[in-house]
């Protein structure tokens, strides 16, 4: 079937070389971002860049959500290329559909959440080599989460208990899952690759260790407790 065609709205939109620029930035990103974060990718002013956002919003190509708080304690805005925006040419993304693919392989094998565990662990020691340097395996974890877009957020006590951590863990909740939809879809196998990421990071660091690892079929949010050794 032949896509609907692009509507006029959506060609002024993309026409002004910032707003594609911004366009891009978002299509490129694995979570929602927030007009801070989108300005200083691109070296522009804040107040530059909202009107920009509005403009695509109006034409139906990005989604906004509010999440998290600003500088000034206001909620903060968050956005993302809507789900329903036009492809304009552009290469379809293909890690989603490999991954896909490469998920229905897994299931059709029988692969375990076990399986998808040790997969992770050698994934997460590979991208925690560069990291040898960092000052500690907290900082250095919570980076590579945030570039892989969990957008990590890290507190002393445990939500639930805030008795658990009292020997000084820290607590990181995932506040985006850039797998979301393939985590609801095959959340086993899923949810055992990222607890696997995290565990092999944290062990590859060498002095630190993991311990309740929450997925979404355990509770809300998810997120893992880091300990020093």
């Amino acid at each position: 079937m032949a896509e609907a065609p692009v509507n006029l709205d959506v060609l002024k939109a993309l026409g002004d070389n910032t707003r594609y620029a911004i366009y891009l930035e978002l299509a490129r990103s694995p979570r929602p971002l927030a007009t801070s974060d989108i300005a200083e990718s691109l070296a522009l002013h804040a107040n530059t860049v909202r009107p920009h956002l509005e403009k695509m919003r109006d034409a139906g190509l990005i989604d906004v959500q509010m999440g998290g708080r600003g500088d000034v304690g206001r909620p903060q805005h968050r956005y993302a290329i809507a789900n329903d925006a036009p492809s304009l040419g552009l290469e379809p993304p293909t890690m989603p559909v490999l991954a896909r693919m490469v998920l229905a392989m897994a299931k059709r094998l029988h692969a375990s959440p076990e399986d998808a565990t040790v997969v992770g662990e050698d994934e997460g020691a590979r991208r925690a080599r560069p990291y040898a340097s960092a000052p500690s395996t907290l900082e250095a974890l919570v980076s590579d989460l945030d570039r892989l877009g969990f957008d990590p957020i890290v507190s002393d006590a445990d939500p639930v208990d805030p008795h658990a951590n009292s020997d000084g863990a820290a607590v990181v909740a995932f506040a985006n899952c850039p797998f979301a939809d393939l985590a609801r879809e095959h959340p086993d196998l899923v949810c055992g690759l990222h607890r696997g990421l995290v565990a092999g990071f944290v062990a590859q660091m060498g002095d630190a260790e993991t311990r309740d690892f929450c997925t979404l079929t355990s509770r809300t949010p998810c997120r893992v407790t880091v300990a020093t050794r």
